[in-house]
């Protein structure tokens, strides 16, 4: 079973939206063959560094491994669950860090918010580029921070897949169906607390 027997991927939205928003999702079957030359990632990055963020100030920070280093083995072997059992294939594993203090020691209290916005316009800007990212929540935050010796202003908060689309019947069987389903999303309604 390929993506093309698959649910259509692109987004079915209740108001028009950019195109590369409707056809942005998060695959978990990258091609596992991939590879991402040196410069690959250098607009997908300049997308988070020009996102919005409180005082200017930029609070993100991101660790950045491809396939086939040691870098990369390290955050894969902090997956947790069944993250391991797909993200290995992906060209780049990436962790996502909020500074959540200063250098002083003052908090920063949007760092997190500020870091999400940063790694949206990634996202887009990477899906623009043919490329596909999958978020995860899911991984050892201490044993990030230990492998790579963050200073505990330094919070890692997310890893993200970045590669090429692979096939949907390489997946575990449970992931494939998850792979495979129809998108979904709340209403607009649902979503709107007030819009007077």
């Amino acid at each position: 079973m390929t993506l093309l027997d698959a649910a259509p991927r692109t987004a079915q939205t209740s108001a028009p939206v950019l195109d590369v928003l409707a056809e942005r999702w998060s695959p978990r079957a990258f091609d596992p063959d991939a590879v991402l030359e040196p410069g690959a990632l250098a607009g997908v990055f300049e997308a988070a560094r020009w996102a919005p963020s409180a005082n200017n100030s930029q609070p993100w920070r991101f660790i950045i491994a491809r396939r086939g280093t040691a870098t990369f083995d390290t955050i894969a072997n902090a997956l947790m669950g069944f993250n391991q059992a797909w993200a290995g294939s992906a060209a780049a594993l990436v962790v996502n860090v909020a500074i959540v203090a200063d250098a002083d020691g003052k908090p920063t209290p949007w760092a997190q918010y500020d870091l999400g916005q940063a790694v949206a316009h990634l996202s887009v800007q990477a899906h623009a580029e043919g490329l596909h990212v999958h978020q995860m929540g899911g991984f050892d935050r201490d044993a990030i921070s230990a492998a790579f010796e963050l200073e505990e202003r330094f919070v890692p908060t997310s890893v993200m897949t970045i590669g090429k689309l692979g096939d949907a019947a390489a997946l575990p069987d449970a992931l494939r169906e998850r792979e495979i389903a129809p998108r979904q999303r709340l209403a607009l309604d649902e979503i709107v607390l007030l819009n007077d």
